[in-house]
């Protein structure tokens, strides 16, 4: 019998029965997705992504398929404990949807964590929820975080209030961590 060594870790984060949004559309960066969904899944959350059709495959920025459960238009937030906003090209068409829009103020007005990687932080500038917000991103966009009125950092993982944000797929990690962290302690 193999014995495992014993490591420093905070006790896993569970959420049963909590319901988080996520987006997805064309060119999503495959990562930013996947792995949030995954970690999310294994706490015992419910993921649903959903894109501008139910049903519908749309490829990532590396070309990983996912399928949509349902369609932005037929989400309600209260439905939901959490938004999750990855990123990829796919944020700057998002961004342009009003009803994307409407469901980021709506979790932003009801302080429940919103999430966003990347370039994901184009939806929460559009919907113009980041003004006096502590913020990071891709260095891509910082300059559109700082004209949203945001406070941008350069780190792995920012979270303020109920906004986390990263930069890229290396801190999914941290992202992953500080996201479940706020979800739970939200609830």
């Amino acid at each position: 019998m193999t014995t495992l060594p014993e490591t420093n870790h905070v006790s896993p984060v569970t959420l049963p029965g909590c319901r988080v949004l996520a987006f997805v559309g064309e060119i999503y960066e495959d990562l930013e997705l996947w792995y949030p969904r995954f970690r999310l899944i294994e706490a015992g959350a419910e993921v649903v992504v959903a894109g501008p059709e139910a049903n519908k495959t749309y490829q990532g920025k590396l070309g990983y398929p996912c399928e949509s459960d349902a369609a932005i238009s037929d989400m309600n937030s209260d439905d939901f404990d959490a938004l999750l906003v990855p990123g990829g090209f796919m944020p700057d068409k998002l961004r342009r949807d009003p009803t994307v829009l409407r469901l980021v103020q709506e979790f932003d007005a009801a302080k429940k964590p919103i999430a966003a990687i990347c370039h994901g932080g184009w939806i929460p500038i559009s919907a113009g929820v980041y003004r006096g917000v502590r913020v990071t991103g891709s260095p891509g966009i910082k300059d559109d975080l700082v004209n949203a009125g945001a406070t941008y950092e350069d780190a792995a993982v920012v979270v303020d209030g109920h906004h986390v944000s990263s930069r890229r797929p290396d801190d999914l990690p941290d992202f992953c961590r500080h996201f479940l962290a706020l979800i739970a302690a939200g609830r």
